[in-house]
């Protein structure tokens, strides 16, 4: 097999094809195979170096103001605080992305152990199980009780990411009439255990009953 390890010096003496973060990054990561493929330490190769220093114009080009750009970071963590994590994976998908599948199981796990305690289910009367299912789809995260099935994925079918019906037992997986729900009720387990309670027939939790106005 044969290396091009010289490439990244004529690039990086006319970067004018490189106008782009996106492409700036690509020669960087190009150039850096090519000092592997020669023996060479990157951190010092001056090829990469121009490279670097051409994507810092470019980025600077696209938004010189530093304030700015760390004044738009904030905002965008302060956003990112706000939005629960499992409604941003609804919206984005998760197919085809090990990672953010993974991350989906764990979320959806916590959100429907949440919501058990918000029902409050004894403990031993439920169990929260997870079915993968293949890389294309998100799996399933299932919360079932003696008289609960809840089913959470992305991008399934039906009116909502989260399905509801009253069942008879852990055996039971057929169950009464579906309903559904958005995966943003999900991050609101009180409210969505109301709901469960009120439309499946269930005991409603003390707490969650309401209240006469004397």
């Amino acid at each position: 097999m044969t290396y091009d390890v010289g490439y990244r010096f004529a690039q990086a003496l006319d970067p004018s094809g490189l106008d782009t973060i996106a492409a700036c990054l690509h020669a960087i990561q190009a150039a850096a195979k090519d000092c592997r493929n020669a023996g060479k330490p990157f951190e010092t190769d001056p090829a990469v170096v121009l490279l670097a220093q051409h994507l810092a114009a470019v980025a600077r080009a696209k938004m010189p103001d530093r304030a700015a750009l760390r004044s738009l970071c904030g905002q965008a963590v302060a956003e990112i605080a706000r939005t629960p994590l499992l409604t941003v994976l609804a919206a984005r998908g998760v197919d085809h992305d090990a990672d953010a599948k993974r991350t989906f199981h764990t979320e959806a796990r916590r959100a429907l152990r949440r919501l058990a305690e918000a029902l409050q289910l004894a403990s031993g009367t439920y169990e929260i199980r997870v079915c993968a299912g293949g890389p294309a789809v998100s799996g399933e995260v299932i919360l079932h009780g003696d008289e609960l099935y809840v089913q959470v994925s992305i991008g399934g079918f039906g009116r909502g990411e989260i399905l509801l019906r009253r069942c008879r037992g852990r055996s039971d997986y057929v169950g009464e009439r579906n309903h559904w729900a958005r995966m943003a009720e999900l991050v609101d387990p009180a409210t969505l255990a109301a709901r469960i309670a009120r439309e499946l027939g269930l005991a409603m939790p003390v707490e969650l009953q309401p209240r006469l106005v004397a």
